[in-house]
Parts: C-alpha cells; structure tokens; sequence
C-alpha cells in the first residue's frame, strides 16, 4: 500500500463528505470524550440529540462531577449501557479531585479513566490534542479486515493488534484527528457491513476487493446462543400513586428505577410470578386485574417478554412496601414518573400507559375493578 497516496484520498474524501456533527464544530477534550462514550454501541442520528442536551445540561467536568448521580442517569435514560454514564461520572471527579478539572493530554492518563479504552484514549489524544495515536472502533476494524485481507476474526486480541499497527504507520503528520474520524466516517458511511466499493475513495488499495472477498470481511467469530427470559412486572397503582423502586448497585441496571417485577418460573403464569414477586420483594399482596401489554427487548446475550399487569393492592391495611431487593422505592404520581431514570423495557411501558385514557386521569386501579 502507497501510504501517502491513500492518506491523501482519504482525507480529500473525509474533506467533502465527512458529516456535520457538534463535536467537530468544537473539538474539545470533553465534547470528544462525551461523543466517543455515547457512540458505542449507538446510532448517530441519537448521539447527536443526546450530546446536544447532555452538554447544555453537563457543559464541563466540574458541573458533571458535582451532578447528582439521578441526574446524570436520566439524561443518559435511552442509551443504555448505563455504566457507561456512572463511568463517565467517576472520571469527571477523577480529574476534578487530580487534574484541577482540565482534562489531561497524555494518552496513558486517559486510558487510565474507568470506562476508557484504547480507542476512547486514541481518539481523544488525537483529536483534541493532535497526537498521532491510533483511534481503532468497529468500523476502523471492519475497514482494515478489507483493506489488509484479514482472514481472522478482528474481535481476536492479535487481529486488533495488527489493525492499529497499520493505522499508526499512516497517520499524516500534523493532522491526526482528520485522519482517524475519516476512517471512522469511511467505515460508518462507505465501507459499512455491505461493503460499497464502487463509492469507495481507498477501493484501489483494497486487498480484499482485488481478491474478489469484500463482502466476506471481516471475518465474524460465531455468535454465543441467545437466551430468553419471560418476565413479569406490575403496574401497582393506589389512590392515584404508582410504586417504583430502585435497584441496587450490585444488580443489573444498578441504581435505575422499576416497576416491581421478575422472571417467571417454571411451572408458572405470569400472573402467579408477578404475585410471588411482589410478595418477595415488597412484602404486598397484589391481584393482576389486567394485562396492559408485553413488551420485547434485548441486552447483552438476553431476549426478554415482559407481561405487564395492572395491579391492585388486597391487603388488609393501607400498602406499606417493604423493599428486600431494592434501595429505596415508594408510591408517585404518575406525572413524576418522568423525573427517574428507567431502563427500556420499563420506560417503554410508561409510554404505553401514557396512550391508555382509562390511566391517564384519573390514574388510578379502583375505577378499572
């Protein structure tokens, strides 16, 4: 490969085809660490909204570092991965407390920071600082697995290894930052999972198109067998009140909120396990008088079928949950519900109850009895 050739078409290409993103506007060290974090594992079209709102709500490290833990999780509700945000947090009060609150330019440092990686650390130090560090995501991977003909899985550690190799040898001097977004943007925008080489600026450099095998690049690492969860979750609704609760730190989803709830077991309906499940982890008896919805979703490995119930309270004194799997909870009006970070499924399902008129006012369980 003519090194300086293909760094010259590519950057002519990022030139007049590379998109108009915030960040690019402004290339701070924040803004570039804020984008990179929210572009894992999420489509650009939504990290441009949730940047544009995360920066006017968070504009700097030491209003992010200071923030409520609620407040930075609610403003990240949507994206998943919610480490991600708490990361983020814990790496704000990091160069807070050691930095005065300016973020480092030392690649070391800032691979250092919970929730950074190689190439979170690459593309800051590149692009923020001008340093000629490798900045290799899926999309560089997927590029480099064509470009080198890569007949080996890229997730494997000697596959990277050999990807940022190659991208630091062609990295132009003085222009770093250009160099890494335009492999980024190539592999977002042309050399995407359906490879378009007749579009492509680098096509000519490309071992895999010569060898007729763009389309069998990368080589993909067999996927592990999805596993399916049936789960159950309930709408307790008492004089115009919802319960929530908010799960632990050590759970999944640590520190959001929920509708109590929890998978079915063998040999049972829904509707037994949302009883039980009530029962064991807020001490309540509740009666399912209906099923609202079931929602799908997926994370990780998992598939999950959530059944949703509107409950009611059928005890013999006035509800007073006792929360053995959670943090903290507690009967809300409905209005609040918006004020609380809660993953998909179950922010789906305030959506859900959002369109129902019979829920909407009065919302409350004794006028559906």
């Amino acid at each position: 490969m003519d090194g300086k050739l293909f760094t010259t078409h590519l950057l002519d290409w990022y030139r007049v085809n590379g998109r108009d993103l915030p960040w690019r506007r402004d290339p701070s060290p924040y803004a570039i660490w804020i984008s990179e974090i929210m572009a894992q594992q999420t489509q650009m079209d939504r990290v441009v909204s949730y940047f544009t709102r995360w920066m006017d709500r968070f504009p700097d490290l030491i209003t992010l570092a200071r923030a409520k833990e609620e407040d930075v999780l609610k403003s990240w509700e949507g994206l998943g991965y919610y480490s991600r945000a708490r990361n983020i947090q814990r790496s704000a009060a990091i160069l807070v407390r050691e930095h005065g609150g300016v973020f480092p330019s030392d690649p070391a440092v800032i691979r250092a920071l919970p929730g950074v990686g190689p190439y979170t650390a690459g593309a800051v130090a590149s692009i923020a600082f001008g340093l000629p560090e490798p900045a290799v995501d899926a999309n560089v991977l997927r590029v480099f697995a064509r470009l080198l003909d890569l007949d080996s899985p890229v997730s494997e550690a000697p596959v990277r290894r050999t990807v940022e190799q190659a991208v630091r040898s062609l990295i132009p001097a003085g222009n770093p930052g250009d160099f890494n977004q335009a492999l980024m943007e190539l592999g977002a925008l042309v050399c995407s999972r359906r490879p378009g080489c007749t579009q492509c600026p680098v096509a000519s450099h490309c071992l895999a198109r010569a060898a007729g095998v763009a389309e069998s690049r990368p080589v993909i690492r067999p996927r592990r067998d999805v596993l399916r969860i049936e789960m159950a979750s309930g709408v307790l609704l008492h004089q115009g009140r919802v319960l929530i609760q908010k799960r632990r730190p050590d759970d999944v989803w640590p520190g959001l909120w929920e509708f109590p709830g929890g998978c079915v077991e063998q040999g049972e309906t829904p509707r037994q396990a949302l009883v039980r499940e009530f029962r064991e982890e807020v001490e309540l008896a509740v009666e399912p008088l209906e099923k609202l919805t079931v929602i799908t979703y997926a994370y990780t490995r998992y598939r999950v079928t959530m059944h949703c119930y509107l409950c009611r309270y059928v005890g013999p004194r006035e509800p007073q949950p006792v929360f053995n799997e959670a943090v903290a909870g507690g009967f809300v009006s409905p209005e609040r519900l918006h004020d609380y970070a809660f993953p998909a499924g179950h922010r789906r399902l305030i959506e859900f109850l959002e369109q129902d008129s019979r829920l909407i006012k009065p919302f409350s369980a004794d006028s559906l009895s």
